[in-house]
This record gives structure tokens, C-alpha cells and sequence, in this order.
């Protein structure tokens, strides 16, 4: 299915965008974690957000979820995978493939560091996605970096594709198959030559063809290697443009401040811009102006 608008985050940017844009009479596809999983669920109690003064971050994040909903929003639990900007943007969220023509950006933030060798190699046997990529290494060994919750489940899965898994992390989880083989590792590095070899875990190299590297999200300028970034954050106009059209960004991936207010003020404006881009769009085609 086609949206006019997706955003990337669930968090208040990404609800405060869905709301605005729904309210400007665009579809609207929100793609993030469950509200439960969101930094802010977790607060004990939110006192400097205006007209709602000592509630908890669970209870501002469930009213925030309900808002976009009953707005008419569509809301999927998932991490993105791969995003395409063609005609749009199409987006790889598991096993779903979804298609937008304007996109936010809210992911808040996302803090990974790369590992050795990551980026040489990504596509050449390095992966995010064991779902999209585990076909092409069936009967191979491979190994699994479990940075996210689902990484038991993924290695499982391609387990049961035929692959000769290991499964790599800092300590065991709980939900692995005690089929799979565990390394207990903090330092890992990528290797290889033309493609990967090797995954070094703690100087000990594991051979294998693939590296997948399961985290908990993609960073944006993963998923838009050309997106313009600024002191670690993306860089956005008063419109909250980014560099690459049809893309905005609001909430904390766009810096300092990282409070709530912020946030849900940023995607306002985000899914205003969005929604004048699309109407723009519309109108240069000759179609229904919706201003």
C-alpha cells in the first residue's frame, strides 16, 4: 500500500507528525517499536510538558499512541531495513514492503558505534536483515551479532534455512536455541577480502561468509547514506527540510534540546512541510490543489 506521508520513530515526534498530517487529510504509515519500548515509557514522572504536569512517561506515551490512532494514522511494530528513495521512497520493514511519497524522520536517537570492517564490507557478506538476506547463505556458516531483542529469533530462523550459525554477543540470551553455538564476545571486527571471511571476536577469528548484525534500529544515514549530517545529528532548515528532498526530520535525531516539547513541536512543523511538499507535487502534475 501507498502512504502520502511515512515516519520513521513512534516516539512524540513521530505521533506529534502523524496527528498533523492526518489533520492536513494525509495517509499516514507510522513505523516504530511498540510505545512500551520508547525511552520515555520508562520515565517515572514528566513535569515540563505544558497543561499536563506530573504524569508519567508511559501514561504521556499511551495518550500520545491513542491520538494518532483514533486520528486515522496506521501504526506498524518494526525496525526498518532498507529504504529506497524512487518514485518516493520504499521502505523494507521485515518482511513488508511499504511505498510513501514524502518521508519523516523521528527516530530520536540512535546510538551505535560501527564495528571494524562494518562498512567495507556491508553487501559484501556483511547484513542487517537475516529475513531479506539469509537465502543467499544457505549451507554457509555465518555468524549472528545479537544486539536486539528479535536476534534469537533471526538466528533461529536462519537455522532452519540450512545456514551453520554462531551467535555472538557480550552474554547468552535466554531465547537462543541451545542448538546454536554461543561465543561470549565485547570486541568484534569484521574481515575479509573481496568478501567477508571472518568475524574476529575478541581476536579469535569465527569463519563465515556472512556477518549479520542485528541491532535494535538502523540509523538513518544508513538507510540515506546521502543525507547531510551535522555534528551527529541530522541538519534540518526552520522547516525541518533536510538535504535530500521529500525527507524531513524532527525530535531528537535533529539535536539539542532532547525534551518532549521539542519534539512534539518539530513534528508539527515536519508533517506541515510534508504535507505542502505533497500538495505542491499535486499541483505541478495539474491535479486537485489541496490548500
Amino acid at each position: 500500500m501507498r502512504y502520502d506521508i511515512i515516519v520513521l520513530g513512534s516516539g512524540p515526534a513521530g505521533l506529534s507528525a502523524a496527528v498533523a498530517a492526518r489533520g492536513r487529510n494525509k495517509s499516514v504509515l507510522v513505523v516504530g517499536n511498540r510505545w512500551q519500548d520508547s525511552p520515555l515509557a520508562r520515565a517515572e514522572r514528566v513535569d515540563n510538558y505544558l497543561g499536563m504536569p506530573a504524569l508519567t512517561g508511559a501514561e504521556l506515551m499511551e495518550r500520545f499512541t491513542r491520538h494518532a490512532e483514533e486520528m486515522g494514522a496506521s501504526l506498524v511494530n518494526g525496525k526498518v531495513i532498507s529504504l529506497m528513495a524512487w518514485e518516493g521512497f520504499h521502505l523494507t520493514v521485515g518482511s513488508a514492503l511499504y511505498e510513501g511519497s514524502a518521508l519523516i524522520l523521528a527516530p530520536g536517537v540512535v546510538r551505535q558505534a560501527k564495528y571494524p570492517g562494518e562498512m567495507e564490507y556491508l553487501g559484501r557478506g556483511v547484513s542487517y536483515c537475516a529475513t531479506c538476506d539469509g537465502m543467499l547463505y544457505r549451507g554457509r556458516p555465518v555468524a549472528v551479532v545479537g544486539r536486539s531483542r528479535e536476534a534469537p529469533w533471526e538466528a533461529a530462523y536462519l537455522k532452519e534455512l540450512g545456514c551453520q550459525v554462531v551467535y555472538v554477543a557480550a552474554r547468552r540470551p535466554e531465547e537462543l536455541d541451545p542448538a546454536i553455538p554461543f561465543v561470549q564476545a565485547n570486541r568484534l571486527e569484521v574481515v575479509g577480502e573481496q568478501t567477508v571471511t571472518a568475524l574476529k571476536a575478541d581476536g579469535a577469528p569465527i569463519p563465515c561468509s556472512g556477518v549479520f548484525i542485528l541491532r535494535e534500529a538502523v540509523a538513518p544515514t544508513d538507510l540515506l547514506p546521502a543525507l547531510e549530517t551535522e555534528n551527529g545529528t541530522i541538519k534540518v532548515d526552520r522547516r525541518m527540510a533536510t538535504s535530500l528532498p521529500g525527507v524531513f526530520a524532527a525530535g531528537d535525531c535533529t539535536g539539542e534540546p532532547l525534551q518532549v516539547s521539542k519534539a512534539v513541536g518539530e513534528g508539527l512543523v515536519a508533517a506541515l512541510s510534508a504535507a505542502e511538499y505533497l500538495d505542491k507535487q499535486t499541483a505541478a502534475a495539474g491535479g486537485p490543489d489541496e490548500t
